[in-house]
């Protein structure tokens, strides 16, 4: 069997900006399992990350280790953003320091309506976008502010975890699996809205299963294997490559 092509060797090196976020030699681990193994990436400043790889590949655990939930353990590397070193933070830190992230459950709060999630998301500083800047980007959130959160279609309680994320002073989103189960008229909607997001000025870091609709998306694009890059450039360059989507995204 031949060896594979080693697609990772310009990692670092796409784009022409200065990198915004930097993951340096990120070691991450649940218990004693070694998911995320020594790796490396920037985002620069305004670009849309496509993250991708097959399931267990590592990109939940990434993105979890960048915005310091308690669980995965980093247990070596750097993360910065913006100059601010994140790796010595705890989540709430990272949170005031611009790291939003919506998790693939979305995590929307029982008992409390539409209205409420956002007011809540918006307690204690930074705040970022106004209640009613965010019914203007999402309408349907608007239509069912009175509405209890739990109780969304599946599309607008992504379009709420968006919000909520936000209603904060973000610098970069970070998004797991935001298309999972959803129509494609849905998914269309919430490309729209990182479009818009994008124009913004905010960062975003996608992990999405549905990897052509991310790649189309996204300005880059970072692929994962059992925890480590094998790929790291542009996202048309994997959208041309049959090769590289067919080892690695069963594409």
């Amino acid at each position: 069997m031949n060896a594979k092509t080693d697609y990772s060797k310009n990692r670092n090196m796409a784009s022409t900006a200065p990198a915004f976020l930097s993951v340096w030699g990120l070691q991450s681990y649940y218990g004693e399992s070694y998911i995320v193994q020594d790796i490396s990436f920037n985002v620069h400043e305004g670009e849309i990350l496509a993250l991708l790889g097959r399931n267990g590949a590592g990109k939940t655990t990434t993105l979890r280790s960048i915005a310091r939930m308690d669980n995965p353990q980093v247990l070596h590397g750097e993360i910065w953003l913006d100059h601010q070193p994140l790796h010595n933070m705890r989540s709430h830190e990272a949170s005031i320091a611009g790291i939003g992230l919506v998790p693939e459950d979305r995590s929307i709060i029982p008992g409390l309506t539409v209205e409420e999630n956002l007011q809540l998301a918006q307690i204690a500083p930074p705040v970022g976008w106004s209640i009613e800047r965010l019914y203007d980007l999402f309408p349907r959130l608007a239509e069912r502010r009175r509405q209890e959160g739990v109780t969304l279609s599946g599309g607008e309680q992504q379009m709420l975890a968006v919000a909520r994320a936000l209603a904060r002073d973000i610098k970069v989103l970070l998004l797991d699996e935001p298309y999972e189960g959803l129509a494609p008229v849905i998914v269309d909607e919430i490309e729209k809205t990182l479009s818009i997001i994008k124009d913004q000025g905010i960062t975003t870091v996608l992990v999405e299963q549905n990897a052509v609709r991310a790649l189309n998306l996204a300005d880059r694009a970072i692929i994962l294997d059992t925890g480590g890059i094998v790929f790291d450039g542009s996202a048309a360059e994997v959208l041309e490559n049959e090769e590289l989507r067919s080892e690695y995204l069963a594409i």
